[in-house]
């Protein structure tokens, strides 16, 4: 493996940046180690060699002409496959999409692309970003570099995959009930959740409108501050996309590393401190707490009673804007058309391609949301959850009154073998039980590592008022700075 490999998106940067590498260097090192691993992990659906080493040279273009460079210039980046691309497949796992080549990129991409990062690929992702385990990929399951035979978390398993596995020191996902966060945990990475409208949704192919958020996923807290600055931002053409500056998360990840939390009041969540978590994933949040202690912190038991709600109302909300969201995807205007031969009626031609198109998953959480939304049950579900997460909101509300941000540990279990949860959806469905309610919030999380279950990555979980996402950073920092990183077995 290269060294270049192994080195953290601010060092590739400051190394570019002095011109003691150039990024087609780093690029090509990159590109090498996904040819040497990825038939192994499948963390990625597309590899764009050209296009990478095109962005590289012109950053090392634009360097040895004496041009300014941005903090993540020549960095290689991996981009969950929910984003639009230009001329680059884009597919969301699914069938439907599959060959599918945007006309235009996504906000997002294109401040990457600005930002003088270099796209490696897409990196797989459960179909539609429904699910915990990236099993319900149309194109096959990614695999844990940390141990084969199991999940690298859902639904951007292959974006942390990439990572753990030295392939991408940068990757993009989405998180709608925990889908950054989850994959970090239990891959050793770093995933946050920014605040819901931080970054922008224009291009991010919809799962449930007001729950999905792009977000920056890293090795270090550090790298994944600096991607978050490049990402994020307002943007006009999203109507969801707060008008406000991004928080200086960089200057607050960099304060936290210093290891220095006097001052800072932090609230254990009461529900999540016991509840149906395995026993090595509790000792090493407990670990991480008495940390954070010594770091000055001081530490409070808070109740936040409506978020053992979270999980049905999540999955009542989600499935109901997904049942509109994927009613786009009928074969008419783009995607895969199956039964076209003449004979058949427009509405056969677009059931024969949502049967052929989506996965198991998918339909049911299409049946579930259409359920629920349907006429005579609308109040008694849909509009029920509704209520159970402003009662959550107000949870939040009320705990950040006293506290200036909550932890828990990110998901109950370590990664599971593969196949072990797939007959079981209430099952699979438990690994987001901690993430969900910040995603009905809409404030900002974040997943850091702290520590091993039987050799395996726990993650503990930083939670933050809206609009201060700088406090998660400060805190997942000096927890870093405390109890350093985790590197997988060597693959």
């Amino acid at each position: 493996m290269s060294d270049l490999t192994r080195l953290t998106a601010a060092e590739i940067a400051g190394l570019v940046a002095a011109g003691e590498t150039s990024a087609t260097e780093v690029t090509q090192a990159h590109l090498d180690r996904i040819a040497a691993v990825d038939d192994r992990v499948h963390a990625f659906l597309h590899v764009d060699t050209e296009g990478a080493l095109d962005a590289a040279r012109a950053v090392d273009a634009r360097r040895a002409a004496g041009e300014p460079l941005g903090p993540l210039a020549g960095v290689p980046v991996a981009v969950k496959d929910v984003l639009a691309t230009k001329g680059v497949p884009t597919t969301v796992g699914s069938k439907i999409l599959e060959g599918w080549r945007p006309p235009y990129d996504a906000t997002i991409v294109q401040r990457l692309r600005a930002a003088g990062t270099v796209m490696l690929g897409k990196t797989n992702m459960d179909e539609f970003a429904m699910g915990s385990s990236t099993e319900y990929s149309a194109y096959g399951p990614t695999r844990n570099p940390w141990d084969l035979e199991r999940i690298p978390g859902g639904s951007g398993g292959g974006s942390a995959a990439a990572l753990a596995a030295y392939e991408a020191p940068l990757a993009i996902g989405s998180d709608t009930g925990g889908s950054i966060r989850q994959p970090g945990a239990v891959t050793g990475t770093v995933g946050a959740k920014p605040t819901y409208g931080g970054t922008s949704r224009y291009g991010l192919v919809a799962f449930s409108s007001s729950l999905d958020t792009p977000g920056p996923c890293a090795r270090t807290v550090l790298d994944a501050a600096l991607l978050h600055e490049v990402m994020g931002g307002h943007d006009p053409r999203d109507s969801t996309s707060i008008p406000a500056p991004v928080p200086d998360v960089v200057a607050a990840a960099r304060l936290g590393a210093t290891g220095d939390l006097t001052g800072v009041r932090l609230g254990i969540v009461t529900e999540f401190s016991g509840e149906g978590a395995e026993p090595g994933v509790l000792a090493a949040f407990r670990e991480s707490v008495d940390a954070l202690t010594k770091m000055g912190a001081e530490i409070v038991e808070i109740s936040c009673p409506h978020f053992s709600y979270a999980l049905p109302a999540y999955y009542l909300i989600a499935p109901s804007e997904a049942s509109s969201n994927l009613a786009r995807f009928d074969g008419v205007r783009f995607g895969l058309r199956v039964g076209d031969d003449g004979e058949r009626s427009l509405e056969e031609v677009m059931s024969l391609t949502r049967e052929a198109g989506f996965g198991p998953e998918v339909k049911r959480r299409i049946m579930l949301g259409t359920y629920a939304l349907s006429s005579g049950y609308y109040d008694a579900y849909y509009g029920q959850a509704q209520k159970v997460r402003t009662l959550i909101t107000r949870d939040f509300t009320s705990a950040f009154e006293q506290v200036d941000a909550l932890i828990s540990p990110t998901t109950p279990f370590t990664a599971f073998p593969l196949g072990s949860r797939t007959a079981d959806p209430y099952q699979m469905y438990l690994a987001d039980l901690f993430t969900i309610p910040t995603n009905l919030y809409g404030g900002p999380g974040i997943s850091v590592p702290c520590g091993l279950s039987d050799g395996l990555p726990v993650g503990l979980q930083v939670m933050a008022p809206t609009l201060a996402d700088d406090r998660m950073y400060r805190v997942a920092a000096a927890l870093e700075s405390a109890l350093g990183t985790f590197t997988p077995p060597a693959l």
